[in-house]
């Protein structure tokens, strides 16, 4: 069972005791330790500690750039009520972007007059790296370790593990999470979160465990993890999200394409000067 004790940001203040996180100066969020604390709520809590030069992580920069991930990594969000991530966020700013229930951006960058709708991700694809095991992964059985390991470290039920994939050369698990759309009990960011902290810099939990997946009592521990996102609705990216190497060719191809219309145009003026020249000597003729 998970309370505040587990929850190393997290404090106990007054009698009885009452679990709260740090969000700011003199900014205290009650909450309810018993379950895992909403994502805005811990990168709020995060990006204070880094300010105040608290221990948060000990990796920093952004993930691989691929797909829908996370690009942006860390930022200061505005967070509703309930601790969801609000639909709009300029961290600060005057620069703004639309996120989804992940706080995972899903537009283009623009200002604070865009309009966002909140957008629930529905289906996260987990990339898991396992460190080298003592022996070969059985695939029926490492799913049934992925399920109760996601169960027990993040309360995701087991019914969400739509398939577990595995390429024992590349030490590689693929892992999918989905709920039905429009299903708004479980929020696969905090699994997302948790988990990232867990794999890449240091548990988020007090004790110092490490996430396993125990296969047939073999503990098999990750080494790396890539988190795809898919919304309920299609991320707005447009032409700034291309690659260079794809705008250069769309760039090349126009300016092809101009090229053929000048030497159209070009053409029909020689044409048309020749059809001038020669019309004044007919008439000369017909006179």
């Amino acid at each position: 069972m998970l309370h505040q004790q587990n929850m190393k940001w997290a404090i106990c203040d007054g009698e009885p005791c009452t679990c709260k996180l740090t969000l700011g100066v003199d900014v205290h969020q009650t909450l309810d330790c018993t379950k895992l604390i909403p994502k805005c709520y811990l990168m709020q809590a995060e990006m204070h500690r880094a300010r105040t030069n608290q221990t948060t992580r000990s990796l920093s920069g952004k993930p691989v750039e691929t797909a829908f991930v996370d690009n942006d990594g860390i930022y200061d969000p505005i967070c509703e009520n309930d601790g969801k991530f609000k639909a709009i966020q300029c961290n600060r700013t005057d620069v703004c972007w639309c996120v989804n229930s992940a706080g995972v951006r899903r537009s283009d960058k623009g200002d604070k007059n865009m309009k966002c709708e909140p957008v629930e991700t529905y289906w996260v694809r987990l990339e898991l790296t396992h460190k080298a095991a003592a022996a070969t992964l059985d695939k029926v059985k490492l799913r049934t370790g992925v399920e109760n390991a996601l169960l027990q470290r993040y309360k995701v039920p087991k019914n969400l593990v739509k398939d577990v994939q595995y390429d024992p050369e590349a030490r590689l698990i693929v892992v999918d999470v989905e709920k039905p759309k429009g299903e708004r009990t479980n929020d696969l960011s905090l699994m997302s979160y948790y988990m990232e902290k867990d794999i890449k810099v240091l548990p988020l939990y007090k004790s110092s465990s490490e996430f396993e997946v125990n296969v047939e009592g073999n503990k098999v521990f990750m080494e790396n993890i890539l988190v795809y996102y898919v919304d309920e609705t299609a991320p707005t990216f447009t032409m700034q999200k291309l690659t260079g190497g794809v705008i250069a060719v769309i760039v090349v191809v126009s300016l092809i394409v101009i090229a053929g219309l000048v030497v159209l145009f070009l053409i029909g003026r020689r044409q048309k000067a020749k059809y001038s020249k020669a019309q004044p000597r007919e008439l000369d003729n017909l006179s």
